[in-house]
């Protein structure tokens, strides 16, 4: 991906972070077989990532935990926010992400190549299987990565079947969308890190009040 200098292409950024006229919710989204095709790096060792964001953020349904990966895949920053019941729309969640990522991370947009990974794991209700509420989080965190100058990486659900990679087939039992760290064997602090978390973004919140 590379990532222009001209006024013009900071301008066609700015833009973007209104939604088109004609667009609509569903058009925000990201179908399975669209994620499958658009060439998302595979993480190495998926149940670490895993483990160690959920030792870190402890998420419950509902909860959204946005990290950046260095490349040798070691955890540089992460934030965790909840989202509101408000319908799925990818350009809402990308905007809450994009919040997320400017306040742990500084912006590598001056790079021709991203050197950062954003990768996302949401804890919901419900089984495995694909939703649109997973199609709006796929597309806003690859606008989100694109606007922030990082790669996009893997979605991950977390749900009370376990965790899965979706669009690689990818999962474990453990964790769980209940289950807590000392229940396989994460009972050490994780070393600080640039963290933001806990409550819901202002845009979740203004969204929800609409």
């Amino acid at each position: 991906m590379t990532f222009g200098f001209a006024p013009s292409s900071v301008a066609s950024r700015s833009a973007s972070t209104e939604p088109s006229a004609a667009s609509t919710p569903l058009a925000r989204m990201l179908e399975p077989a669209e994620w499958a095709d658009a060439g998302i790096p595979l993480l190495r060792n998926p149940r670490e990532v895993v483990s160690g964001l959920h030792a870190r953020h402890r998420p419950r349904p509902s909860t959204a935990v946005v990290a950046v990966l260095d490349p040798d895949e070691r955890l540089r920053a992460s934030a965790s926010f909840t989202r509101r019941p408000t319908p799925a729309d990818g350009w809402v969640l990308r905007n809450a992400l994009l919040t997320q990522m400017r306040r742990v991370i500084p912006h590598d947009l001056r790079r021709r190549t991203p050197v950062h990974t954003a990768v996302l794991l949401y804890c919901r209700e419900g089984d495995r299987h694909w939703t649109e509420e997973d199609g709006a989080w796929m597309w806003g965190l690859r606008d989100a990565c694109t606007l922030h100058g990082l790669r996009c990486g893997a979605y991950i659900t977390l749900t009370r079947d376990g965790w899965q990679v979706l669009g690689e087939g990818r999962g474990g039992r453990r964790p769980h969308a209940m289950s807590s760290p000392e229940a396989f064997g994460l009972t050490e602090a994780p070393t600080p890190l640039p963290q933001a978390g806990g409550a819901a973004s202002e845009v979740l919140r203004r969204a929800a009040a609409r």
